[in-house]
């Protein structure tokens, strides 16, 4: 929750659909510097 949070306190938009627009990409965004922090593993031998 910390992380949501360091994208800013509150929604922007007024709009109900607006705001969930708004979610979506804040958890993309999340999403991607989670994927960033995944180290890829592969067998050796």
């Amino acid at each position: 929750m910390h992380c949501v949070k360091l994208l800013g306190q509150g929604l922007m938009a007024r709009d109900v659909d607006r705001q969930v627009a708004e979610l979506h990409v804040r958890i993309a965004v999340l999403n991607g510097f989670t994927a960033l922090g995944i180290p890829i593993t592969e067998a050796v031998g």
